[in-house]
């Protein structure tokens, strides 16, 4: 069975790719993630805390937003705590280059591009074969329109993809919260994306009633969370010309395989693999493999897009008619004013 696929411009033998996590800043790890199958792997991120810039565009920009996501800033303890600063992570790149004959992608996590600028730079020096920019903020200030966030993603890309040049390959990693993410991902894909992430998935504080304390309570993913982004993958393939990767949710073969079907250029493992361990990873392929088998289909690349909204027999599902139905199969009644 041919599984092979190509994403932001990289030939990869596989679709499976383990996403940013702790997971795979260990090289142990990462060997047997490629050894189970892995076509390529996120190495956790670094985060914009770990890199020595302007203190005070830090600040702004924690203060900007305060809600927190899956590899938040706030979740991270002091920067003395961190188990890799900025050169530790440098080194582990070149180990994972060294180490692995798949391709090695690193992540930078913030919100500003001056804290990510200065080291792209060495990221592709240190033998990164691609870049994942994973953005994320929520701004609490209402003055802050749509459109100027929308700025910040696509100058974030543009400083990096100034930096780093046409040759390396460059991912950006969105969330699912804006006013019209088919333009968003069109404004990237014309910035110079070579790929979209779809989605960081991100924890929702939480309020313990007795202590009167904002809490967190991480939880893993399940195979329903991989819903939202087979929608929009669904409905952007064919629309863009950037790589679609899929994130959150991916835990089965099946899972991986319905991702595809919508579009999916690669599909990424992060909650599965903690939970199960990197052998997990074989599992899936085995079943994604059977479940093409007996659809017959002979490579990925068949049955990629199959069931995007384009291809679909019924487009209109991805839509709003998807709403209505999925309300009506329940037996309700909807008064439309």
């Amino acid at each position: 069975m041919d599984l092979s696929t190509t994403y932001m411009n990289l030939p990869l033998t596989s679709p499976l790719v383990p996403s940013a996590s702790p997971m795979t800043m260990d090289l142990d790890a990462l060997r047997r993630l490629e050894d189970a199958g892995a076509g390529a792997v996120v190495l956790g991120s670094l985060f914009e805390e770990q890199i020595a810039h302007d203190a005070g565009e830090l600040e702004h920009y924690l203060h900007y937003g305060a809600d927190r996501f899956a590899e938040s800033l706030s979740y991270f303890p002091d920067v003395g705590e961190f188990r890799l600063g900025a050169e530790e992570y440098l080194e582990h790149i070149a180990n994972a280059r060294q180490a692995l004959g798949i391709p090695v992608i690193a992540s930078l996590n913030g919100v500003s591009a001056r804290g990510w600028v200065s080291y792209a730079e060495r990221i592709v020096q240190a033998g990164a074969h691609g870049l994942e920019l994973n953005v994320y903020f929520i701004p609490t200030n209402p003055s802050v329109t749509a459109a100027r966030l929308e700025d910040v993603y696509a100058g974030i890309l543009a400083e990096v993809r100034r930096t780093v040049g046409d040759e390396m390959p460059v991912a950006v990693k969105l969330s699912p919260f804006f006013t019209n993410l088919s333009a968003v991902a069109a404004r990237l894909d014309e910035a110079g994306a070579d790929a979209l992430v779809l989605f960081n998935r991100f924890y929702q504080p939480d309020i313990d009633p007795s202590k009167l304390e904002v809490v967190t309570r991480p939880a893993l993913s399940t195979s329903a969370d991989s819903l939202l982004p087979l929608r929009w993958i669904a409905i952007l393939h064919g629309r863009i010309e950037a790589s679609l990767a899929a994130t959150t949710g991916v835990h089965t073969g099946a899972d991986a395989a319905k991702l595809i079907m919508a579009g999916a250029d690669v599909t990424m493992l992060c909650s599965a693999l903690l939970a199960n361990g990197p052998e997990h990873l074989a599992a899936v392929r085995d079943e994604l493999v059977r479940l093409m088998d007996v659809h017959g289909y002979g490579s990925a690349a068949e049955m990629r897009g199959v069931m995007s909204q384009q291809n679909c027999p019924e487009p209109g599902a991805y839509e709003r008619g998807h709403y209505v139905k999925a309300l009506t199969s329940y037996g309700m009644t909807a008064t439309f004013e």
